[in-house]
């Protein structure tokens, strides 16, 4: 039987002292959050309690350890980096936040970095599961390097692309004009339409847990996720499983049919005119397929 959050906001504080921003919102079906980065923040699920309530849907989101409301360790201590900057500590912090709030057999949905720690969760806690929700992300990070970088061969004039393979050879990322380049793959692929995403007045990234995970940007990975690869393990995933992306995205469509193909009860929707930001591209598309789908899944 599922177990549902107490409405409201409110701060975790974890075993390891830190304390974590939370907020529950709506009734109905349980859905736990987990936003993008890594280092992004819980904003880009605002509106899910809202738009998710005609389904009878309960939203539970929180900022990871180091994200926006939540306690940021210094992360100039070697210390912490070695102890919070990794996958595992970050799926134990999933488990720490649904058993402090009380959930269990619910859904958990994963946004790009979040369906990362959604797929390992799934791995290593699938009794506490009804459902799984993979939003904009794959089960490998070798077939989405290898598609970025086509997406800008295909964007960028050669005379660009060497000027960008410099800069990026000598880490010299703070240009003006490469960073310019660099966010026209934004516009383009991450958010598709204009002016959908949250807009704040000084970044709310933190840069910190970005740059260890990812690197400096989207086109260059060297950090620590750049060798992570679930592909071997997905058909493991038993519980229901939907899998959502933009029709206009920096994940490969190609990789996504492969997975749905590969979990046993796993349903694909792509989200059309929209970026790997589905929810703020195309909000009407993407709420009402997701809301069926939980609906749907609530009645077996």
């Amino acid at each position: 039987m599922a177990k549902y959050a107490t409405q409201g906001t409110r701060f975790i504080t974890l075993k390891n002292g830190y304390h974590l921003w939370t907020q529950t919102t709506g009734s109905g079906i349980p859905l736990l959050t987990l936003h993008g980065g890594p280092g992004g923040t819980n904003e880009v699920f605002e509106n899910f309690g809202e738009r998710l309530q005609p389904y009878g849907v309960q939203v539970t989101r929180y900022d990871q350890l180091g994200s926006w409301f939540s306690d940021q360790p210094d992360w100039h201590d070697p210390e912490n980096r070695r102890r919070f900057l990794t996958i595992d500590y970050y799926v134990s912090e999933v488990e720490a936040v649904r058993q402090q709030l009380g959930l269990d057999q619910f859904y958990l949905l994963g946004q790009s970095w979040g369906g990362v720690l959604a797929i390992e969760y799934a791995l290593r806690y699938p009794q506490s599961l009804k459902g799984l929700i993979l939003s904009s992300m794959i089960d490998n990070l070798e077939e989405y390097l290898v598609n970025i970088n086509a997406l800008r061969q295909a964007m960028f004039t050669p005379a660009e692309l060497a000027y960008m393979h410099t800069v990026e050879a000598q880490h010299d990322f703070s240009q003006a004009r490469y960073q310019a380049l660099v966010a026209q793959l934004g516009e383009h692929y991450l958010h598709h339409q204009a002016d959908r995403q949250p807009r704040h007045l000084i970044s709310t990234m933190a840069a910190s847990v970005y740059n260890y995970f990812q690197g400096d940007n989207e086109f260059v990975m060297v950090g620590a996720l750049k060798d992570w690869d679930r592909r071997a393990d997905m058909h493991k995933l038993t519980m229901p499983t939907y899998l959502t992306f933009g029709g206009h995205e920096t994940m490969p469509l190609a990789a996504a049919k492969r997975m749905a193909n590969t979990i046993p009860h796993a349903t694909l929707h792509v989200t059309p005119n929209a970026g790997h930001g589905q929810m703020l591209d195309n909000p009407d598309d993407y709420f009402a397929h997701l809301g069926a789908w939980l609906q749907a899944q609530s009645r077996h």
